[in-house]
Formats: C-alpha cells, sequence, structure tokens
C-alpha cells in the first residue's frame, strides 16, 4: 500500500467527518420516531413533525441571521437566572445534542410556543424567583404542554404543568365538572413549583433529579438510584441509564430549549420580545359569571378572558376561586363596570344534587320546568336513571329583573311538617297522591325504602311541592312565616341558634348550601347565635 499523503489524509478526514455526521442524523432521526411510540408520553406540542416536511439543516450548516435578540424584555430575566447549565449543559452531551437539534430544526414551532406563553411568563418568573428556583424552570411548560394551559395527555395530565388527576388533587387542585385547577394559571403554577420544591429536597438538592422525578415519580427515581447503587455506579442523572426512554430525554429536552433561549439568533429563531411586566390582574368576584356574557358587557376580548381563566372549563366562574384573571390594562374598567354588569353577566341555572328516589320528571315538577328542557340543559335523554350525589343544572327562573334561584322547598323558622295516620287499604301511591306528593319524596321522608306500611303508623308529609300549595289556615300557627315587600321571590328569616351550622341549615330545609350562601353574601361559615338569615319561598 502506497504511503499516504497530506491530501489523501485530508480527503478521509473529512470522508470520515461527513459518514460520522450522518450517523448521528439518522440516529436522531430514529430516535425521534421512537419516542413518538411511546404509549403514556407527556402531552407533546403540535411541533409539525410531519414526515414529509423540509427540515431546516442543523446550526453548523446554516449562517446566523445577524439580528440581533432583543434587549430589555422577560427573556432577559429569564436568561439572568440561569442555574442548571452548569449541572447539565455540555457541548459534547449527545443527549442534550440531539434534543437541541430537533428543536433547532422546528424553530418556527418553538417561537410559537413560547409566544404562547408571553401572558403568563412574568407571573411565572415572579413565583420562581421568589423561592430562588432556576428561571429555566419558566421554560418547563415548552416542554410539558407548548404552553397550552388546556393541553391534555394520553393519562389524563392537564394544563400548563400537566398533573394527573391524583397529583393535582395532592396539591390542593380542585376538580369538578365547572373548574379544573390542574388549568388554572395561577393555582398550578404555585402547585408545580411546591412539587418542584419538594423533589429538589428529596433528592438531595439536584435539580436534574428532581426534574427526572416531575416526570416519571419519585418511586421511579428512587428506584433506578437503588440500581446504581446496588451496581456500583454513579448515581447523578446522566447515569441512570434504567430510567423510561421519555424521562431521559425529558431534561435534556429542558437544557436544550434552554441553551436555544440564550442565544435564539445563534439557531434563527426570533423570539417574540415581551415586556417585563405583569400581563394579568385578579378582579374578585362574587356571584357565578358567564364568562361570554362578562366579555360581551364589559367590552373586553372573550378569547383573552377565556385564555386567562381556562379552568373555568364551562367558561362559567364556579367552584373555583372567586376571582378572574383579566389583562391589566383592563382591570380597572371591569372592577368599575361589574356592579352594573353583573346580575346579567350571572349563569342563567344553579346547581342541583340528585336524591335517591328522583327522576327527571319529579326534579322538573318539583322545580317548575318541562322535563324537555332539564334533559337538554344536561345533555340527558328524558328516560335517563339518575344515580343519587349526581349534579344536575337547572334553569333559574326570572323574577322582573332579577334572577331567583330555584330552590326545592318553601321554608319557615322550622320545616313545615303535617302527618298522616295510615288506614286501612291505603297505599304508598294513594297516600302520594291525595296529599299531593311525590311518591319517591315520601319514601324518603319515612324511610320506606325497605319496609312496607302499617296501618296506624303516622307518616311525615312535609316540604316541597305540599308546602308552597298549602293555604295559611293549613300551617300550623308554631311556624312564622314573615314576608318582606320588594324582595326577589318570598323571603322567610331564619334566626341562627346555637350549634347551627350552614350545612346543618341547608340539610334541615332541603336546599343547597351554595343557595344559602348566595342568598346571604357578607355571613361568614362559621354563623353566630341570634344571626338572621334570608331564605327564599318558591
Amino acid at each position: 500500500m502506497p504511503p499516504a499523503t497530506p491530501k489523501t489524509r485530508e480527503i478521509d478526514v473529512l470522508a470520515t467527518s461527513f459518514k460520522v455526521s450522518a450517523l448521528c442524523l439518522a440516529l436522531f432521526l430514529a430516535g425521534c420516531q421512537s419516542n413518538q411510540q411511546q404509549p403514556e408520553s407527556a402531552y407533546q406540542a403540535n411541533l409539525e413533525m410531519t414526515p414529509n416536511k423540509m427540515q431546516r439543516p442543523p446550526e453548523w450548516l446554516r449562517k446566523a441571521p445577524a439580528a440581533a435578540a432583543t434587549s430589555g424584555d422577560i427573556w432577559d430575566r429569564v436568561r439572568d437566572g440561569y442555574q442548571l447549565q452548569s449541572q447539565g449543559e455540555n457541548t459534547t452531551n449527545p443527549r442534550i445534542d440531539r434534543q437541541r437539534l430537533w428543536y433547532a430544526s422546528h424553530e418556527a414551532a418553538l417561537a410559537q410556543s413560547c409566544s404562547r406563553g408571553a401572558p403568563y411568563l412574568h407571573y411565572i418568573v415572579e413565583r420562581l424567583e421568589e423561592r430562588n428556583m432556576p428561571l429555566e424552570l419558566a421554560l418547563l411548560p415548552v416542554v410539558e404542554s407548548s404552553f397550552n394551559p388546556n393541553a391534555l395527555s394520553r393519562s389524563a395530565a392537564a394544563g400548563l404543568w400537566q398533573f394527573i388527576p391524583t397529583t393535582g388533587a395532592y396539591f390542593n387542585l380542585r376538580q369538578t365538572r365547572f373548574y379544573d385547577g390542574r388549568r388554572d394559571i395561577t393555582a398550578s403554577t404555585n402547585a408545580a413549583l411546591d412539587y418542584l420544591s419538594k423533589l429538589h429536597d428529596m433528592f438531595g438538592g439536584d435539580w436534574l433529579l428532581a426534574l427526572a422525578a416531575y416526570n416519571a415519580g419519585e418511586g421511579t427515581v428512587s428506584r433506578a438510584i437503588e440500581r446504581n447503587q446496588s451496581l456500583g455506579l454513579p448515581t447523578d442523572y446522566w447515569n441512570l441509564s434504567s430510567l423510561p426512554p421519555e424521562t431521559q430525554d425529558y431534561v435534556p429536552k429542558l437544557l436544550a430549549v434552554s441553551q436555544i433561549v440564550r442565544n435564539p439568533a445563534a439557531y434563527g429563531l426570533a423570539l417574540e420580545s415581551i415586556p417585563d411586566e405583569p400581563y394579568f390582574e385578579v378582579v374578585d368576584i362574587k356571584q357565578h359569571l358567564d364568562l361570554t356574557r362578562v366579555a360581551e358587557l364589559a367590552n373586553l376580548d372573550a378569547n383573552e378572558l377565556y385564555r386567562l381563566n381556562p379552568a373555568y372549563t364551562q367558561r362559567v366562574a364556579m367552584d373555583g376561586p372567586k376571582h378572574l384573571l383579566v389583562p391589566a390594562e383592563k382591570a380597572k374598567r371591569l372592577v368599575a363596570t361589574l356592579p352594573t354588569i353583573a346580575s346579567d353577566a350571572e349563569v342563567q341555572w344553579q346547581e342541583y344534587r340528585v336524591r335517591r328516589g328522583d327522576t327527571l320528571r319529579t326534579i322538573a315538577k318539583r322545580n317548575k320546568v318541562s322535563i324537555e328542557q332539564l334533559a337538554s340543559l344536561n345533555k340527558l335523554s328524558s328516560n335517563t336513571r339518575l344515580a343519587a350525589g349526581r349534579e344536575l343544572m337547572i334553569p333559574r327562573r326570572q323574577s322582573g329583573n332579577a334572577t331567583t334561584p330555584l330552590e326545592t322547598i318553601a321554608v319557615a323558622e322550622e320545616p313545615v311538617v303535617r302527618t298522616y295516620k295510615v288506614r286501612t287499604g291505603d297505599s304508598l301511591w294513594s297516600i302520594a297522591r291525595a296529599n299531593d306528593v311525590e311518591l319517591a319524596d315520601l319514601k324518603r321522608w319515612n324511610d320506606l325504602g325497605k319496609r312496607g306500611l302499617k296501618v296506624g303508623e303516622t307518616l311525615k308529609l312535609h316540604g316541597n311541592a305540599v308546602a308552597t300549595r298549602t293555604t295559611a289556615a293549613a300551617v300550623p300557627a308554631s311556624y312564622t312565616v314573615k314576608t318582606a315587600k320588594n324582595s326577589k321571590g318570598a323571603p322567610t328569616y331564619y334566626r341562627v341558634k346555637a350549634g347551627d351550622s350552614l350545612y346543618q341549615i341547608a340539610k334541615r330545609y332541603n336546599i343547597g348550601v351554595q343557595a344559602l350562601q348566595d342568598w346571604n353574601p357578607r355571613i361568614a361559615s362559621a354563623l353566630t347565635p341570634g344571626q338572621t338569615l334570608t331564605l327564599f319561598l318558591n
């Protein structure tokens, strides 16, 4: 073999370099495909991962744009607060390089994700700085949800920070039919930082292990550490080879995104300038408000209001904190307008919890609405069987310009109760019909679910339809009903006794605690004997 000349050696080196680059790119693309096949992967943003899409060449094969990144905005503040780079940044780390190459090849989608976070970033950065936490964590929603507060994964993780239901509940993120705290911008952010802080302490102050545990769970990371310990291997994040593939990519993704954000121009990325100032303010509310009506009456952008308050899943401010997030420049206007628009923006229905024996017919009759209206509002068929404890929406009845809640029973100082003595030949059906009460109510009042009638026994006939149709002469004199003149409906006043609670009073009169609070907005949950409460008759 002839000796190699300098020129042939140079050709060999270039050829080898080209083969290595091609191999790395092939491995990277194969890795991207395998990552997409993970069955329980966290929500991933739609970054346009189309096989036929032309990918931009990697950064070292294209000239960086001349325009410099905008200074003096939230991005500068984020960069100044970096703490993780010394733990994870390594220009020869192939796991970070692979993720950085992927994001750099999808720079338009990455820029869109960062732009989507504009309303939320200042709040997140403020909370991180208060806790002296790494500001790279402000970019974690890019990896988790692409800053989409409505993101929902296949494993039911939701929101910017992708809490699964059980973890969300553990961190007091309430989840009901109308409100999902995992989508609440402020509540979920504070819960995520609480969780990350807890994991940071649990894993000896190692943020990379804490992040791995945020993705895979503390048990998974602890077992991986124990395995390495038993084999005499290092237990830092980079050496935990038994972690799930998704978790092995999770920290490199965050570090890759933070490196690109630190110098976006070098990757052909133009980040939208985001002012380093609060985007939203908190406006307190008292009523259950329809967000669409609030936006319409207060001249706000409805989509912007939804984007700041995504936790109200039905676009109704119910079950959550009694406030709305509103763009800062419009908050004062809403505060000034709210007293005049609140009654018009209040929801036109209320909640009703199904009781044992209830049917759509009995509930509709009791609340003076049609079965069709009730079924349509709750997306049910007219013959649907209702389980006790289920919550339904019931239309409110209009009274003049005000909205009157529909309740199930007229109330007085004590529940209005009549009695009936069972005679020979009586049946539950005949007694219910003769006394104009529902059969299910009659069974419930007298606990007759599993036993029959006995001749001579006394049955209770109180509440509901019979109370509202009883004449004044039929009401015992001991039950005083005081009626005010200018009121929404027929109010009754109840004087609180020692030992009373809102729950006990509501249960006594067969009304909802929420309705009782709505009628008496100034009362505290701890009642004082002698207080007077207002309750409304049908």
